[in-house]
């Protein structure tokens, strides 16, 4: 078990005080049951200390001892709760002269009648054991001086056997009941510390193996809908975005080094070539024009790669100055109307004969057109068209690149921002330009917005914010 494990501080710090909690209120019910029994003991002690034993031995004030063992034995004759407690008649040498009960009290003490003689109101009251081990309350009430100033006094004791036997059943009782309580506190908190042991552990072994790298795993469905089950299904969809993630990356590292090796390829061929021409000017000049634009190339994919490097370690940054996005637009286009002839794709511009100046950093701007134009050619055919124009306001500025290419589906449009991710794996490409093309006009203030039809085309709108364009 780990020493710190939620089960020992759930013993420790919860059941522990639960339980403690719970003998402390047994413990104060059966002081307050104790209490209301002895207390009930005491008043009907006290009721019987009253004003009928002075009007009885009130002629004793002035009579001598042997009027006063009269009195005392008709005063216990007369006695009618002897069937509830037993009355001693003490006298005024502390030796009792008669008791109710018949049997001796002789070797008895009674600690009360001291507690008696010193008390103020002349009462005392003893809880104790008798010789013979029986359990008793006792209350004595010291008579009045004669004139003599001598006085007896009358003792009463009740048993306390009885009710002990019945605090003891209240005991058990309660002490019963408070276990079976405290069994549904250990049996319900084991069972809900269970529920979240459990799928705790199983949590933590798969993390732990994704964490070793095996993405295949997951945790199987919770039953029940709380947090526990949503911290299950959310590790799993964790896992699987990790899985889709990982699978994204190595077809990217599969994408990209195919994208190094075609140029390379071309380069070293041609490298070759050109050095065993010998002589032939124009095999040399077409094997030169291929190296340079497979250079060129190269030195494009390793770009966006350093770009997307930045871009991951928070490091791209901008160099802003007065911008004019058409001239620059304009110049990205000259580049494509090459290709456009060359790959029997039109491509349509309408764009103002005005400057249009932005605080903007111009090589990125080219950059993220360059994407996006490059895009559109590449997931084109030849017959289609690729259509650039450019709306503004005082505020911002739009730059609509659209096409009647293959177009995106449903399911790909929300992840086509994401880095690796590419649509249709069957055309070329790294599948990070356009994450790189939103983290780029992100980073200016603005926004790419993408809308695709699969089959009928993409229209993607860039819109940048217009800073002291005055």
């Amino acid at each position: 078990m780990i020493k710190n494990s939620i089960v020992k501080r759930w013993v420790f710090s919860v059941l522990a005080g639960i339980i403690i909690l719970i003998v402390a209120i047994g413990v104060a019910i059966g002081f307050v049951f104790r209490s209301q029994y002895y207390n009930s003991v005491r008043m009907t002690l006290n009721s019987r200390a009253s004003s009928m034993v002075l009007s009885y031995f009130n002629s004793a004030a002035a009579s001598d001892d042997e009027t006063f063992n009269r009195l005392a034995r008709g005063f216990v004759n007369d006695f009618s709760d002897k069937n509830l407690m037993e009355v001693w008649v003490i006298d005024k040498n502390g030796s009792v002269v008669v008791s109710s009960s018949g049997f001796s009290v002789k070797g008895e003490t009674y600690p009360d009648y001291d507690y008696a003689k010193t008390d103020e109101n002349g009462k005392g009251e003893w809880i104790g054991r008798m010789q013979n081990g029986e359990k008793v309350m006792a209350l004595t009430y010291v008579l009045p001086q004669n004139d003599n100033g001598a006085s007896g006094a009358v003792r009463y004791i009740i048993s306390l056997e009885d009710i002990d036997s019945q605090l003891i059943f209240i005991y058990t009782s309660i002490a019963l009941l408070l276990t079976v309580f405290i069994f549904f506190v250990i049996t319900s908190g084991a069972f809900f510390i269970r529920s979240i042991i459990n799928p705790v552990k199983k949590i933590n072994e798969t993390a732990d193996r994704i964490a070793k790298g095996d993405f295949s795993a997951s945790i199987e469905k919770y039953k029940y809908n709380d947090e526990i089950g949503q911290l299950c299904d959310t590790i799993n969809n964790m896992t699987r975005e990790i899985r889709a993630s990982e699978l994204m990356k190595n077809e990217f590292i599969s994408t990209v080094s195919h994208e190094l090796r075609t140029p390379l390829t071309a380069i070293k061929g041609w490298g070759e070539t050109v050095r065993s021409a010998e002589g032939d000017i124009e095999l040399v000049d077409k094997g030169i024009s291929v190296i340079v634009r497979e250079s060129e190339r190269l030195t494009e994919l390793v770009e966006e790669l350093l770009d997307f490097s930045r871009m991951e370690s928070g490091k791209m940054a901008l160099k802003i100055g007065r911008t004019d996005i058409i001239k620059e637009l304009s110049e990205v286009l000259e580049v494509f109307r090459e290709r456009s002839e060359r790959e029997g794709i039109l491509l349509i511009t309408e764009l103002p004969n005005a400057s249009i100046i932005c605080e903007a950093d111009k090589n990125r701007l080219k950059q993220a057109f360059v994407n996006i134009i490059d895009n559109s050619f590449k997931y084109n055919k030849k017959g289609g068209f690729v259509k650039v124009a450019f709306e503004y306001t005082d505020k911002t500025v739009k730059v609509i690149i659209s096409d009647n290419g293959c177009g995106i589906s449903k399911n790909d449009l929300p992840r086509i921002r994401e880095k690796f991710y590419k649509a249709n794996k069957s055309v070329r490409g790294s599948g990070i330009g356009l994450a790189v093309t939103d983290e780029i006009i992100k980073l200016h203030g603005g926004e790419m917005l993408i809308e695709s039809t699969l089959g009928q085309g993409t229209e993607t709108t860039l819109v940048l914010p217009r800073k002291n364009n005055q």
